[in-house]
């Protein structure tokens, strides 16, 4: 689920703005699948899914 996805990794929230998804603090955003989200938005969910694991997973600068 993207909201899942933005409780541990918060960092990737520019991404899923960048695709069109601007609600996402509502639930039916944050209840939402990454594929389903790709569908909606016309999105490849690989590529998607690369980018933000790419993302989730640099070092937090302190």
């Amino acid at each position: 689920m993207i909201g899942d996805i933005l409780d541990v990794a918060p960092q990737t929230a520019p991404i899923f703005l960048s695709i069109g998804m601007h609600c996402l603090g509502c639930p039916s955003s944050r209840g939402e699948t990454v594929e389903e989200a790709c569908a909606v938005h016309g999105i490849d969910v690989d590529k998607l899914l690369a980018v933000v694991n790419e993302e989730a997973n640099k070092p937090i600068a302190e």
